[in-house]
């Protein structure tokens, strides 16, 4: 049975499980799929509907649910040395049954879907598309999850070996060998699940079978990471692919609008989406470090009131639990943040300098990546003091490079259309597999 549209319209069913930084890319192609015609359905945990089904969308829970207040769970999964062995071993792979029959229904009620787009943190969907006969591409937000040998990511858990990539002959191999031998247990409850459905085993599944045979979108400029002779062969690079609404609301809250109009472009202090429920001192100690230079501060503080710095703020100091980054990050003088793919985007869209305070994952690697394009300096979270944030914001105000580079890459971004692309891509996958209805 298939979704009673017309002409060469498709079913299109866009997965992942994470954070919004892993989500608002989907729902950023899935606008630009429903804007040409195609059904796009959206099969993603259960606290995202909110925020989905105003934009018209059609939605499907998808199991784990994720806790926007869960801080125990954010700490566990930011830990730089067990963080990704942990978030996977018991928070993803306990579920994983659950999580192939929330996507399996998705894919086929009320109708067969035509495509399957998945990221990688959804492990049952290579699984569906294997059972139901789908066609599936997959996506991968930074570049760190290909894993190059030519071209290294920092190992959040072994941030040194990043050091000696460029001067010792064949680092890169040996760095994703060790990658490989470390996580060699993880994916048994994967391996177990495709036996109990009758599959083979299959190869690795978090380095690739991750991976789609058909296609595989870099939803990331090549300003973050260049193609690579060891990606796989279908990949496309679209560019960045935006979106940051809340619920179909991109406006700034009023307190913060009057705030920014009120005087000079201020910094700005944000953790992203789950980097925030583990702040520590990262918002008082950014306040200090602003009072210090004697600049204007905003702080993205999210819900938590421990967040909230501890001592009495002046008004030069704007405080907001949420705002959109593409109307505020243009409006900022440096913007100071964890280095997550999405916040990265948004501040080169912006063309303003980072801070950039890495927790864990491919954070490591997108700061250094920024480094190198000289657009940011970094921190690492236990050297994140007033006295040294001061220090390494002045550089980023005073010397002119890190603006410069910054307006200088902004503009080559003008050029890109990661979601306009992506669906380019998905539309020609759609039409080679002939799942034209």
């Amino acid at each position: 049975m298939r979704y009673p549209l017309n002409g060469n319209h498709m079913r299109v069913v866009l997965s992942n499980i994470g954070t919004f930084g892993d989500i608002n890319p989907l729902i950023a192609i899935a606008l630009e799929l429903k804007r040409r015609g195609h059904q796009a359905v959206m099969a993603v945990p259960a606290v995202y509907g909110p925020k989905i089904t105003p934009l018209g969308l059609e939605f499907h829970p998808v199991r784990p649910d994720l806790d926007p207040k869960n801080t125990l769970l954010a700490e566990m999964i930011y830990d730089v040395r067990k963080g990704t062995e942990r978030g996977l071993r018991e928070f993803l792979f306990p579920v994983l049954r659950e999580t192939y029959d929330d996507l399996t229904a998705a894919a086929t009620i009320p109708a067969k879907a035509d495509l399957l787009l998945l990221g990688e943190l959804n492990y049952a969907g290579p699984l569906v598309a294997e059972v139901t006969g789908i066609p599936w591409a997959s996506y991968v937000l930074a570049p760190l999850s290909f894993f190059s040998a030519y071209d290294p990511p920092v190992l959040p858990m072994y941030p040194r070996l990043a050091r000696a990539d460029r001067a010792v002959p064949g680092m890169g191999r040996a760095i994703r060998r060790l990658a490989r031998l470390v996580s060699r247990k993880w994916p048994q409850p994967i391996y177990d699940l495709r036996r109990e459905l009758g599959l083979e085993r299959g190869p690795n599944p978090l380095f690739d079978a991750k991976h789609s045979p058909n296609l595989v979108l870099a939803l990331f400029s090549r300003v973050l990471g260049q193609p690579q002779p060891d990606w796989p062969p279908n990949t496309r690079v679209t560019g960045f692919c935006y979106y940051d609404s809340d619920a179909g609301n991109a406006a700034l809250p009023a307190h913060l609008e009057k705030f920014l109009a009120s005087g000079p472009a201020p910094l700005v202090f944000t953790l992203g989406s789950a980097a925030v429920l583990a702040a520590g001192r990262f918002y008082d100690y950014g306040a200090r470090a602003a009072e210090r230079l004697g600049m204007r501060a905003v702080l993205l503080i999210g819900s938590d009131e421990r967040n909230r710095p501890r001592h009495a703020l002046p008004d030069s100091i704007c405080v907001a639990e949420y705002a959109p980054y593409s109307a505020l990050f243009s409006r900022a003088s440096v913007v100071i943040h964890q280095g997550g793919v999405g916040t990265t985007a948004q501040c080169l869209r912006a063309g303003k300098p980072m801070l950039i305070m890495p927790y864990s994952h491919d954070q490591p690697d997108n700061a250094r990546r920024m480094r190198r394009l000289k657009v940011a300096r970094t921190l690492q979270k236990q050297h994140f003091t007033p006295m040294r944030v001061a220090r390494k914001l002045k550089v980023l105000l005073e010397d002119p490079i890190y603006a410069h580079r910054a307006q200088q890459i902004a503009l080559r971004l003008r050029g890109e259309d990661g979601g306009r692309t992506a669906c380019d891509a998905l539309e020609e996958l759609a039409r080679s597999k002939k799942t034209r209805i």
